[in-house]
């Protein structure tokens, strides 16, 4: 399973988990949303080029 395939399990996991921590599906959509966003607004400007750098480059394989 490549990483890609890793992370999205991941992120279905931890997505029906908070759903049924909740029992509220757009707190746990807020929460596996939201979160990464908010890392990636904490990145400096260079940090943020090389994120959107590799992932293009990921996405012309």
């Amino acid at each position: 399973m490549t990483n890609r395939g890793k992370a999205a399990v991941g992120g279905v996991a931890a997505g029906l988990l908070l759903w049924w921590l909740t029992g509220s599906f757009l707190i746990a959509m807020a929460v596996v949303v939201g979160v990464p966003a908010i890392a990636y607004l904490t990145l400096d400007p260079s940090q943020r080029r090389r994120v959107r750098r590799i992932s293009r480059k990921e996405l012309g394989r």
